[in-house]
């Protein structure tokens, strides 16, 4: 297959690579290694596998809160096995950071680059030192609300600059991964695996395989042929709301503390007793133990506690496992108000923790309810089976066989049956896709049938997917004139991709011109 018929298979995937510091992009100094600018042009823009040798036009990036643009150097990689080509550009923090040095700035500062660009990449990958990685991850799940496109965190080992190294496999799987499949969860990615980010703790401070997720296993996985993504389990937003961020995460009021043999009950009570704390992890034994019972003074302290409205939260001390009612030491904890975190790591917990307590009108006891329920996957729950990629033969599946049956249902308008067929499906259909690549969704978006469309996008079903011909359903949707279908898909975060832009504002003037309807539902599109 050669270039130029590949790129009228699928449209090229934008991906913005967000550079916080860390090990991948440092360079030797006197010093000892420290991070280093200019990673796209000294890192990147040298390896064949980063650099197809096109060098494309500038992307813009917006850089502040004033909706400010920048224009930035862009590159694009050779053709992926997918057939299509990713084109990226990098954004590096002003200040650069070893991750030692993140907190709860550092997070803002992330989640608001993402929100700034969210409308203008499929995807974004962040570049982030290894030691905080997966406190960030956690963090940055719970700030992005409804979130739709992929978010992948990765670093490495040893530096890019090194020879040997991990950073160019982790670097290149990652923007792989964001611009060719529409996960819309906040990732880990190392050492060709693909976790849910707030499942991740690190485990092991030199060897490559250095993250592990002991309680969910990875979201894909990355072979000699393809990437593998477990579909079944990915998690997805049902609020049918656009993306949003929730900065400010209250780092400052929590508190992590280790139960070991021996320990005093006067230690705990010091640290449950420090001006201004709101919420403690407390990492015990096992399944959720601590010493004493009932009527000891650990016990009693960690009551009191949670009367003065401070929340605690129990989890393993366990690499892998789940906090329960399961030996009595536990259940005695649970009776005293002591939340039980199930299998959350410690990263997940306390960074949850700080999110809901930095929420508007928190209360300790709403806060200490939902640390016990699973808001962005952190917990584990049952969940349905989704979508997974067709095997390409020549045999209509009975996965296709629904999913052409799903299409005749969507534009006959009849609710009934798309529900009907959906939950006769062996696996998830909404993200699937026909031979031009429309889903469900594309072809509700132009369907007789409001409802099918609302019910799809409540379903979890993306917005953000892409045909063959490079259109969203939003697009769709406008160039159908359906204005009630278009607010629907408005209000579930839809938006025009960067290249439908120019097209759609050609529509627009087209139809101000001839003085047609359509002109005001193009409006909405492109304003």
């Amino acid at each position: 297959m050669d270039d130029a018929f590949a790129e009228l298979q699928l449209p090229e995937s934008r991906v913005l690579i967000i550079i916080t510091g860390g090990t991948i992009c440092m360079q030797k100094s006197p010093d000892g290694l420290i991070p280093a600018r200019g990673f796209l042009k000294a890192g990147l823009a040298p390896r064949p596998c980063f650099n197809d040798g096109s060098y494309p036009e500038p992307l813009e990036t917006v850089i502040d809160d004033k909706g400010t643009r920048k224009a930035v150097q862009s590159l694009r990689t050779p053709i992926s096995t997918y057939e299509r080509r990713v084109r990226y550009c990098v954004l590096e923090f002003d200040k650069l950071l070893d991750s030692s040095s993140i907190d709860a700035i550092g997070w803002d500062q992330i989640a608001k680059t993402i929100y700034r660009n969210y409308q203008l990449f499929d995807g974004f990958v962040v570049l982030h030192g290894t030691d905080s990685l997966a406190y960030t991850c956690s963090a940055l799940s719970f700030m992005l609300h409804n979130l739709g496109k992929p978010v992948i965190l990765t670093g490495s080992q040893a530096p890019m600059m090194e020879l040997q190294t991990d950073a160019q496999d982790n670097l290149l799987s990652s923007l792989i991964i964001a611009g060719h499949f529409m996960i819309p969860e906040v990732c880990l990615f190392f050492n060709f695996k693909l976790f849910r980010g707030n499942r991740t703790t690190k485990v092991s401070a030199d060897d490559f395989q250095a993250f592990a997720s002991p309680n969910l296993a990875p979201l894909a996985t990355i072979s000699s042929l393809r990437t593998n993504v477990q579909w079944d389990s990915v998690y997805r937003p049902t609020d049918v709301t656009p993306f949003s961020i929730q900065t400010k995460l209250d780092t400052a009021h929590v508190a992590c503390l280790r139960i070991f043999p021996g320990m005093r009950p006067e230690m705990v009570d010091a640290v449950l007793r420090l001006e201004g704390l709101k919420g403690l992890i407390l990492e015990t034994f096992g399944a959720g133990n601590t010493p004493g019972g009932p009527d000891s003074a650990m016990t009693r302290i960690l009551a009191d506690a949670v009367k003065r409205g401070i929340v605690i939260v129990n989890v393993t001390q366990c690499l892998s496992g789940s906090v329960s009612a399961l030996y009595a030491p536990a259940t005695v904890l649970g009776r005293a108000g002591v939340v039980f975190g199930q299998d959350m790591t410690s990263e997940a917990a306390l960074t949850k923790l700080a999110y809901l307590l930095a929420l508007p009108d928190a209360t300790p006891q709403e806060v200490a309810k939902r640390m016990s329920v699973s808001i962005r996957g952190e917990l584990t729950e049952t969940t349905r089976t989704h979508f997974e990629h067709p095997k390409r033969s020549g045999v209509l599946t009975p996965e296709l066989s629904n999913l052409a049956a799903l299409g005749y249902a969507v534009q006959k308008g009849n609710l009934q049956d798309t529900r009907d067929i959906i939950r006769a499906s062996p696996r998830w259909l909404l993200n699937d896709a026909d031979y031009n690549f429309n889903t469900p969704v594309h072809l509700a978006a132009t369907g007789p049938s409001l409802e099918i469309l609302g019910e799809f996008l409540a379903q979890g079903a993306s917005v953000h997917v892409r045909n063959r011909s490079g259109h969203t359903p939003l697009f769709l949707a406008a160039a159908a004139g359906l204005q009630d279908h278009v607010e629907v898909l408005r209000d579930a975060g839809a938006h025009l991709h960067s290249d439908e832009m120019a097209q759609a504002t050609a529509r627009q003037h087209t139809a101000e011109e001839k003085q047609e309807g359509s002109a005001a539902v193009w409006a909405m599109v492109t304003g």
